[in-house]
């Protein structure tokens, strides 16, 4: 199983689609395989998700996400798991072990803006 979780300095970044990194850890067996970290390939309606449906994702972890990014993680087959703050690796070993503890999402449209990267498409909630 493919995980990737929103980073910012090692940690669980707040905004899903503006944080400047994204931690992809593979998991085999309650054991992380492989962990890498990327450069947000960029913060454009839909695509992140997709990106990671493409890449193999099932798990996407972060602080929060707008409504439609979760809209795009449910058509793409994508457990969308918010309200997670701390270190990235903190994170990981809770997922493995089950003991991630969630929320709602409390992002509010244009609530991102000013954090990390910029929306391509213009569309800022």
């Amino acid at each position: 199983m493919k995980i990737a979780i929103s980073t910012d300095s090692g940690m669980v970044a707040e905004h899903f689609g503006r944080c400047p990194q994204f931690t992809i850890a593979e998991i085999e067996n309650e054991k992380v395989l492989k962990k890498e970290v990327i450069d947000n390939p960029g913060h454009s309606t839909g695509f992140l998700p997709k990106f990671f449906h493409e890449k193999g994702v099932e798990v996407l972890i972060a602080g929060d996400a707008g409504f439609r990014a979760q809209e795009f993680c449910q058509q793409y087959e994508i457990k969308l798991v918010l309200g997670i703050s701390g270190s990235v690796e903190e994170a990981v070993q809770n997922f493995v072990q089950g003991k991630l503890k969630t929320r709602e999402s409390n992002c509010q449209p244009g609530s991102g803006k000013g954090y990390g990267i910029k929306k391509e498409d213009g569309h800022e909630e």
